[in-house]
């Protein structure tokens, strides 16, 4: 069965992509933590983190790590927290957020009426972020 996070991929459903490649992809969440909060994503679908061939999983923390560099320059973070948890959506992915203090990891104050145009900027500078970076290849226009 095709993943939510698949038809995101596909252009089925909207995404506000940070980050693109032939292996992963990273997106604005629509449930954000802070500004910023992003996903990152391998285009195959696997499940489970733990059912992630090495060099697939790899490439996923690669990304995040890239991510969550730029949330560090874009949005002024002390640190960046990473989450793999999958219950909601069955499909591997990271989820990498920008942070000020260990407040900010209770993943129960997600921000369901963030706005879009707020998110669309949040994804544009963060997108920014990346190209000064060094990584324009990989950001979508």
């Amino acid at each position: 069965m095709t993943t939510l996070f698949t038809k995101i991929i596909n252009g089925e459903i909207p995404g506000r992509f940070v980050w693109q490649d032939d292996d992963v992809v990273a997106f604005l969440t629509i449930a954000p933590i802070t500004p910023g909060h992003t996903l990152v994503v391998p285009r195959q679908e696997i499940e489970h983190w733990l059912e992630a061939d090495t060099d697939t999983l790899a490439k996923v923390m690669a990304v995040a790590q890239t991510i969550g560099k730029a949330q560090q320059a874009a949005f002024g973070a002390k640190r960046v927290g990473v989450l793999l948890e999958g219950y909601e959506v069955p499909h591997l992915h990271v989820h990498v957020w920008p942070t000020q203090s260990p407040a900010d990891f209770d993943v129960k104050k997600v921000d369901l009426a963030v706005k879009p145009d707020a998110m669309d900027q949040h994804a544009e500078t963060l997108r920014q972020a990346l190209r000064d970076a060094g990584h324009g290849a990989s950001v979508p226009a």
